[in-house]
């Protein structure tokens, strides 16, 4: 199973939602979990996974982590050119290294390190940046690359994208 994790925040709560799907290429997610923070953090540049880390680990503590191939995080593993830990690398380290953990970005972070791999997908020349830990950064842009949908973004992430944005009251 692969897993896509996104949060989104109210100004005291954070939604997480995960999308689980079989295979790459896969159209349709098999389960969806989700769960609320409250409170979260502040937000701290440079330091977002103090905000993000707990909401992916209440919405992490659904899943059958054992049955996990690989899983999908909206930011960076590691930032910059002197490889700081990312979100991706903190969610990493937060499992114990068992699960590999990708991140796809939609915009480019300042002073992009070599191990990013922007992947451009249908007709858009805006790419997606993909990084990675626990499998190969060129392996993961493949997957990506491979995922189900025409557009820039992969349906099942376009979905994720819009479930957790739905899922906060209303404001």
């Amino acid at each position: 199973m692969l897993l896509a994790l996104d949060v989104a925040y109210s100004p005291t709560q954070g939604h997480a939602v995960a999308l689980a799907f079989p295979a790459w290429a896969a159209a349709e997610a098999s389960a969806v979990y989700q769960a609320t923070v409250s409170p979260v953090a502040d937000y701290e540049p440079g330091a977002f996974y103090k905000r993000e880390l707990p909401c992916l680990l209440a919405v992490l503590a659904q899943v059958p982590l054992a049955e996990v191939d690989a899983l999908i995080v909206d930011g960076y593993v590691t930032l910059g050119a002197d490889n700081r830990l990312g979100l991706g690398q903190h969610l990493y380290a937060a499992l114990e290294e068992r699960i590999p953990v990708i991140g796809v970005a939609k915009t480019r972070f300042a002073g992009v390190a070599p191990q990013v791999v922007p992947v451009r997908r249908g007709q858009s020349q805006n790419p997606l940046y993909v990084t990675s830990v626990g499998l190969p950064v060129a392996e993961a842009a493949r997957h990506v690359a491979a995922m189900h949908g025409a557009y820039r973004l992969p349906t099942l992430l376009k979905q994720l994208d819009d479930l957790t944005k739905q899922a906060l009251p209303p404001v």
